[in-house]
């Protein structure tokens, strides 16, 4: 989801790389589950964060939709799923009656990657602070690997750069489509990168079976 922002306004005016240090650690959170209520529908998951759930939890991604457990919305032309938040708490589906995350192990990339951000640049992209969005004033400073908990991170940054970009020649590519075919390639997209369950047991083989998924894609379409 693109967000027109002066990065000046929500940060600390750095950008950073993974193995930089950063006042993100809030300490195991303390018991404070704000980032985790009244998120709308700003939880966007990727087909990553899909495989996981679906991995971990043994529950298919209609199973998720049936139990309230993700959504579907318009996000810059393309369908995607998103967290969807308990009507009655406002709240994450999975946080649970003591207000920890029932899924932290296995957790999505944008609930890692809280309070940082990500700067999209022309070769990839940079991480950076958000100043405003966590209330813990007093966080420590921790590697932003470690912070993130990601096996194979630059497989994981190449990953998320690939997911990025496509979508944005999805976006790209709308305008000069008929409606027809805009149906065609939105709904193709849902169905092949989240519907279509993944085989992969590791995330080496997430990787491989996304960047032939990908490829299929992408010559089917003219990308």
């Amino acid at each position: 989801m693109k967000r027109n922002i002066d990065l000046k306004e929500i940060s600390d005016g750095r950008l950073y790389s993974s193995g930089d240090m950063v006042k993100a650690d809030c300490h195991d959170c303390e018991g404070c589950s704000d980032c985790c209520r009244g998120m709308g529908t700003s939880i966007i998951l990727d087909p990553m964060d899909i495989w996981r759930i679906q991995k971990e939890s043994g529950s298919g991604f209609q199973a998720l939709l049936e139990a309230g457990k993700i959504e579907l919305n318009l996000v810059d032309g393309m369908i995607l799923p998103n967290l969807k938040m308990d009507s009655e708490r406002d709240a994450c589906p999975f946080l649970d009656g003591n207000g920890r995350c029932s899924i932290h192990r296995f957790r999505p990339g944008i609930c890692r990657l809280f309070p940082l951000g990500r700067y999209y640049e022309e070769n990839g992209f940079k991480y950076f602070l958000q100043v405003h969005e966590c209330r813990k004033k007093d966080r420590g400073k921790v590697k932003i690997k470690k912070w993130l908990g990601i096996p194979s991170l630059k497989a994981y940054e190449n990953y998320i750069t690939q997911w990025h970009g496509f979508l944005n020649q999805c976006e790209t590519a709308m305008p000069s489509l008929s409606e027809e075919n805009q149906r065609i390639l939105t709904l193709y997209v849902l169905r092949r990168f989240y519907e279509t369950a993944y085989m992969a047991a590791d995330e080496n083989g997430f990787h491989e079976e996304f960047g032939t998924r990908l490829q299929e894609i992408k010559e089917k379409f003219g990308f």
